[in-house]
């Protein structure tokens, strides 16, 4: 149930492992586009396996579910109000396939969820279909891929999985076994959906660190890019790359499901929170203060390359971006300057006009790097130009 960035990948690599599966969606032009082979997503390698199981029958894709042994929800949990999970999608589509569902059946849940989400969505089964109780498989089952690296991570990467009942966590461990070579933890559903939780809010909080080294290292006069390098001889410290930001619907958004439960307990989860989302208003200003210095000192509005816009390198999703903020927060003050928008991993974006990346470094007085895109890195300095190095390209 849901064909998107970990959906569609898991439902091709089962099906490569000769697993029959109905993929689910409610976007009729993704259902169409899957059954014509063609991948709606960018995922190295995941084109051509969409092509094998599509034609050799083990993959199909409908806008509603069919009579199956296992269903898995694989949708979106956004947020509603000020950051409070929303958990509207994971319920909409376990309704849509408690009709279909029957004694000895497995129901898993892999959308990133609140604490107690799995039990909910038990209680919501067992209220529709009373008869089912005792007879059914409910288990969570967080995914723990990168994009880029979905194909191999899928397979080889460890899951950790926790059912309602020990009968279910064995139940889901059996499906999960056909094509996951990495171990299968077993746990219970509530600590499986908070493993989830944490392996991301640790992430964020360790990211944290890299971008408020990077805020002191600028009042300072310091590389940070140097700094962190050296501090990382240390064997027991390794600290991570600053950016511009976080996004990504995993790690800037997972940390919000611990700290809007457990407010007054998720003291650090929220201030790492509030770091990351500051680097982003700090880049921003950055560029509009350099693009007023740029206008005073050569009488004219400069030309502003702002390169990437995905949330890491070398992909096309862009939710949670903090680039994309960036973008807009500066073509709001930019006075009429001309910003020139580069993302290399898209055709077109619903808001920017689109230009090529090397197009738009000879082209621009300021350059802004926001995404360290591999193409990017061939790029040479320029010591005519003002460029503020987010994302370490140059490591200046």
């Amino acid at each position: 149930m849901g064909l998107g960035y970990i959906g569609l990948p898991t439902a091709i690599t089962a099906a490569m492992h000769d697993i029959t599966v109905v993929g689910v969606d409610v976007n009729p032009a993704v259902v169409e586009k899957t059954n014509a082979g063609v991948l709606h997503i960018v995922e190295p390698g995941l084109a051509e396996m969409l092509r094998k199981v599509v034609d050799n029958g083990t993959l199909h894709a409908s806008t509603i579910p069919e009579i199956s042994d296992a269903y898995f929800i694989v949708v979106p949990t956004p947020f509603k109000g000020k950051h409070e999970p929303d958990i509207s999608f994971v319920e909409a589509a376990t309704r849509a396939v408690i009709p279909f569902l029957k004694e000895g059946d497995l129901y898993v849940i892999e959308s990133t969820s609140p604490i107690g989400t799995t039990e909910i969505m038990a209680n919501i089964i067992f209220q529709e279909r009373p008869e089912l109780k005792g007879k059914l498989h409910i288990a969570y089952c967080p995914e723990r891929v990168l994009p880029g690296n979905v194909i191999y991570e899928l397979v080889h990467n460890d899951r950790v999985i926790g059912g309602i009942d020990e009968a279910s966590t064995a139940k889901a461990m059996e499906f999960y076994s056909k094509f996951v070579q990495g171990e299968l933890h077993a746990t219970n559903a509530r600590t499986a959906e908070m493993c989830k939780l944490t392996e991301n809010s640790s992430r964020d909080v360790q990211i944290a660190f890299a971008n408020e080294l990077s805020l002191i290292c600028d009042r300072a006069g310091i590389n940070v890019w140097e700094l962190i390098r050296l501090a990382n001889k240390h064997p027991r410290v390794n600290i991570l790359q600053p950016g511009c930001g976080v996004g990504g619907h995993c790690i800037a958004v997972d940390p919000y499901f611990i700290t809007s439960a457990y407010p007054t307990e998720a003291k650090l989860i929220a201030d790492a929170r509030a770091v990351n989302n500051y680097k982003a208003e700090w880049c921003a200003e950055k560029v509009i203060n350099a693009m007023l210095r740029f206008e005073i000192e050569h009488s004219r509005k400069p030309v502003v390359a702002m390169m990437g816009v995905a949330f890491k390198p070398d992909i096309d999703d862009l939710r949670e971006s903090p680039a994309n903020a960036i973008i807009s927060k500066v073509m709001q003050g930019s006075n009429n300057s001309r910003i020139l928008v580069v993302e290399p991993n898209v055709k077109e974006h619903h808001v920017f006009k689109l230009t090529p990346y090397q197009e738009a470094y000879r082209t621009a007085d300021i350059v802004v790097f926001l995404t360290a895109h591999t193409p990017f890195r061939s790029l040479p300095w320029d010591d005519n130009k003002v460029i503020l190095d987010f994302c370490g390209i140059f490591k200046r």
